[in-house]
């Protein structure tokens, strides 16, 4: 399935006023609720970034996005039902990249940081976004849950 583009580069408000920061922009884009989003999100992220971070910080934004968007697959709504969707939000200021991953929510899990099992196959993924993020944090409301996390860029 492929997934429905909603692609904004944004330098200021809709109004066309100037942008807060020279060089701020800002995108956005809706996925599918399935595993093939996670390398979609990745290839989307790297075409809008790749002329804006150097490499190790985009290398840090690309596996931090992989792992958030895995977790909205795997872990909320999103993945179980036909219709589930996450949200990419990605915002460049000069200095910093601040990603959001937005999700259809969880009754049954919240986002939290394990310390990784060296055995096990997965559980990294936050707990990568806690070791490599200069911040990051989550949100619940009524339309879902949302995963954030910042590189400094």
């Amino acid at each position: 399935m492929r997934s429905e583009e909603r692609t904004r580069p944004h330098d200021g408000d809709d109004d066309g006023a100037a942008p807060e920061s020279p060089g701020a922009c800002a995108w956005h884009r809706e996925f599918p609720g399935e595993v093939s989003s996670v390398p979609a999100a990745r290839t989307w992220a790297h075409g809008l970034l790749a002329v804006r971070l150097a490499p190790p910080a985009l290398d840090d934004v690309l596996l931090l996005l992989s792992e958030v968007v895995t977790n909205a697959v795997t872990h909320s709504d999103s993945g179980r039902t036909a219709d589930g969707r996450v949200t990419v939000h990605v915002t460049c200021d000069p200095g910093a990249v601040h990603v959001e991953v937005t999700d259809d929510g969880s009754a049954t899990s919240t986002p939290v940081v394990h310390v990784p099992d060296p055995e096990a196959d997965g559980g990294r993924g936050l707990w990568l976004v806690d070791l490599l993020a200069a911040a990051w944090g989550f949100r619940h409301d009524g339309m879902g849950r949302s995963v954030w996390f910042q590189v400094a860029g």
